[in-house]
């Protein structure tokens, strides 16, 4: 009896010491979160205005669209891939959206929106997996494509929509929390759960981590591939529409730098641009910082130039951080190895 007692509590301490290193490990690799609670503290300290239920309305107004647009492009960094049309085709899906019909059904306009994205997403996913082509590339010709049809269809003037309710999604509240912020985390959930819970998901880390041993495995890495490219596509198409809801009108310039700052937010949430790791929280918490300094740098009225320059330094920052972090990980799994 005092045996198997003792095994007992030798068995509980073991897993009591498992989910302590867990934790810690954890812990060590949310310097996203960090960054994200340092700026929190320093726009406290810096601006009496921050704090207000006004300004984190628009803060979450503002980061909401940005938003959906980094889980888009999380799922293809996640590949290996890489999309830098991503802000053409909210352009032109807002466009689109507010356009056909004369934007008279908000229902048709969602639909229109979505159908662009993932008209777009299908010729991506083609074109890199079908056809074996750089996603850059790809994605370079379709940013250029997608942004010469926006000033083609508008010839540069914004596009009004004719029904009257256009911006009730992007205006509407729950409880006091933007709809539109419900939107984002509801999809940012969707994509946890799809990434981290469904065997399409462990596809999505192979073909990441390794195209061949994937391949090898037994994983349809095309079909995988295209199905990652289609579903951003529609997640980004549906941004598109958000924004030109938010702001009301189609307009010819929405989306510009949204590829830019949307692989920033990646890789500031702690994904590596060569796939195969990452997480949708990092994403989210990618998201809010660079939505916090954005807002933060307005009400202290910086410079747009400068605001800029505090963008690529922060870009740089988590860079040196990811990489850090992935090569002591690489590191601790070395002299793991017996």
């Amino acid at each position: 009896m005092t045996t198997t007692a003792t095994k007992d509590v030798s068995a509980k301490a073991g897993r009591g010491s498992t989910r302590t290193r867990g934790l810690i490990h954890w812990a060590k690799g949310q310097y996203p979160l960090y960054i994200l609670i340092a700026l929190l503290i320093v726009a406290a300290l810096s601006t009496d205005s921050f704090f207000t239920a006004r300004n984190l309305t628009n803060l979450i107004l503002q980061a909401s669209v940005i938003g959906i647009v980094v889980l888009a492009q999380f799922l293809i960094v996640l590949t290996g891939g890489i999309d830098i049309s991503v802000g053409s085709v909210v352009g032109l899906a807002g466009v689109m959206s507010a356009m056909i019909i004369g934007g008279a059904s908000v229902p048709l306009a969602i639909i229109v929106a979505i159908a662009v994205g993932v008209l777009i997403g299908l010729l991506n996913g083609y074109f890199v997996a079908f056809r074996g082509l750089e996603p850059f590339i790809v994605t370079l010709g379709m940013l250029s494509l997608a942004r010469g049809l926006v000033y083609t269809f508008t010839e540069g003037v914004p596009v009004q929509p004719q029904a009257e309710n256009f911006r009730a999604i992007a205006t509407a509240t729950i409880l006091g929390f933007p709809l539109i912020g419900i939107i984002w985390l509801v999809l940012a959930l969707a994509v946890w759960f799809m990434a981290r819970r469904t065997v399409f998901g462990r596809r999505i880390f192979a073909i990441g981590s390794s195209p061949e041993a994937a391949y090898a495995s037994g994983v349809p890495v095309k079909q995988t591939l295209l199905a990652v490219y289609i579903i951003a596509g529609a997640m980004v198409g549906f941004a598109g529409f958000l924004l030109a809801s938010r702001v009301g009108v189609g307009t010819p310039t929405a989306g510009t730098l949204y590829e830019l700052d949307s692989i920033a937010a990646v890789v500031i949430g702690g994904a590596s641009l060569r796939g195969g790791k990452g997480s949708v929280l990092g994403a989210v918490f990618g998201t809010l910082i660079f939505g916090i300094i954005t807002n933060l740098l307005v009400l202290l009225n910086v410079s747009t130039f400068l605001q800029d320059a505090f963008r690529g330094g922060l870009i740089l920052v988590a860079v040196v951080m990811t990489t850090v972090h992935f090569r002591s990980g690489k590191k601790k799994t070395v002299l793991s190895i017996p």
